[in-house]
């Protein structure tokens, strides 16, 4: 079959990865610049040399035994290294946390730039609008539940009801970089104020030696300050990592803001879902857990499902 994935990240790619595999013609679309979404990198250029920051998603575990063959590859290839830090389960991409979606797109037709408006099907052929000419035997959805919603309800409006009652929690994170290593214990700070989580993500395996931080605030307060001005939002991170650092900092060499409006997924446990009549699907950690490996499993669900379908 010829098949349309809707969303880069880590289901829409486990999803497409395998479906490829079984022979079907997959298409990904994208609406940003590059391989990432909450497993995302930002670099930012210093006089000293680029700094990198992971301002999504921290790190992952490993339970699921299929997973964990996955991630040892993944670790084979230089693409993971377990981060001690964050517990005795965690990895994370190398040299950031985009190196996995960057990893498993390059096998992949992926197109990158590209918000799909809406899904349109004509007769039995399904069409990605504002992207894509060409017909698709399958779409599947493979973006947040605030984001999945409005793609489904046309054409399936039961699935899309299930993507409503999983709405996300918010994240606004703070990107900060020193010239000076900030004198902390550890490379964590958890649950301090309106910090919910803050790590040196300099300390990770693979980083530069520039002392970089990534500081996230709690959902609470994101959700309360969601339509504040970045600057705002930094210097307010920034007071708070002070207060938990019991000092005063230096002046960052770089300071910038990123407000996820989509971070935790409030899941329900469906696994995938899929419409065999139309031939339409939703992939996703919404709909399994909040968990980076829930999202590649979620992926995996429905490609199973679909090539027993359709052999």
């Amino acid at each position: 079959m010829r098949i349309g994935i809707v969303g880069a990240g880590i289901a829409g790619l486990s999803c497409a990865e395998l479906l490829q595999a079984a022979g079907h013609a997959v298409t990904v679309f994208d609406k940003g610049r590059g391989a990432g979404g909450r497993m995302a990198t930002r670099r930012v250029p210093t006089p000293s040399g680029d700094v990198a920051f992971d301002h999504g998603a921290q790190y992952f575990t490993v339970r699921d035994p299929v997973f964990a063959a996955s991630v040892a590859g993944w670790q084979a290839s230089g693409m993971v290294a377990p981060w001690p830090s964050a517990g005795d389960d965690a990895w994370v991409g190398t040299p950031g946390m985009n190196a996995v979606v960057k990893g498993l797109s390059r096998s992949l037709a992926v197109q990158w730039n590209s918000r799909v408006d809406a899904l349109r099907r004509v007769d039995r052929s399904w069409f990605a609008e504002s992207v894509a000419d060409e017909p698709f035997d399958a779409v599947i959805v493979a973006t947040p539940a605030e984001q999945a919603a409005p793609l489904l309800v046309p054409h399936d409006p039961a699935m899309a009801a299930m993507a409503q009652a999983c709405p996300s929690a918010p994240c606004w994170a703070a990107m900060v970089a020193f010239a000076e290593r900030i004198a902390i214990a550890g490379d964590i700070v958890r649950d301090a104020g309106i910090i919910g989580w803050a790590a040196r993500n300099s300390a990770k395996p693979g980083r530069s030696g520039t002392e970089a931080w990534v500081i996230q605030a709690t959902a609470d307060w994101s959700r309360d300050h969601l339509e504040d001005e970045e600057t705002d939002v930094v210097d307010a991170l920034l007071a708070a990592f002070a207060a938990a650092a019991r000092q005063a900092l230096p002046v960052p060499v770089v300071r910038i803001g990123h407000r996820w409006r989509y971070a935790r997924a409030n899941a329900a446990p469906h696994g995938s879902l899929w419409n065999d009549a139309t031939r339409i699907g939703a992939v996703g950690d919404w709909l399994l857990a909040p968990r980076i490996e829930s999202a590649w499993l979620s992926g995996r669900m429905l490609a199973d499902r679909i090539i027993s379908a359709h052999r």
